[in-house]
């Protein structure tokens, strides 16, 4: 990959991270960015187990297992037998925890709306062509792969 290009996915990668956290406390939840993401994983790549899991969220198992005992409590997530291994459990998320990831979602895109007001039709095609590819590029298997 060409140092241009890099440049250009360090620019996304740190432009998207600082959005993200400019616009959570406008939202006025509470939910923790791990939480959040934990939610975001297991809707988009399924139930899993607790190790792999915490892999790709890049936390440690001692500390997955205890946000996922606090995820658990507040119903996000639901363990359920793995038809794969009768010892092993998945983690997979709950009805509760699919409205949570979307409010969230919903509520970080209207705190955000603000700083897009003024882009134009093309602007806005661009972001929609650019979250198009992101979308198709970010999905965990296809990132591990």
């Amino acid at each position: 990959m060409t140092s241009e290009r890099t440049e250009i996915l360090e620019s996304l990668i740190s432009s998207t991270t600082r959005l993200v956290r400019i616009a959570a406390p406008a939202t006025g939840r509470t939910m923790s960015s791990a939480t959040a993401r934990t939610l975001s994983i297991l809707h988009s790549d399924g139930p899993m187990r607790n190790g792999d899991l915490a892999r790709v969220s890049r936390i440690s198992q001692p500390g997955m297992t205890k946000l996922l005992r606090s995820m658990q409590e507040e119903e996000l997530v639901s363990r359920i037998a793995d038809v794969d291994d009768s010892r092993a459990w998945l983690i997979r998320i709950t009805p509760k925890g699919v409205n949570a990831l979307v409010e969230w979602r919903r509520d970080l895109a209207t705190a955000m709306g603000p700083l897009f007001d003024d882009l134009d039709a093309d602007d806005w095609s661009a972001l929609e062509r650019t979250a198009s590819l992101l979308e198709a590029r970010s999905r965990t298997e296809v990132a591990f792969a």
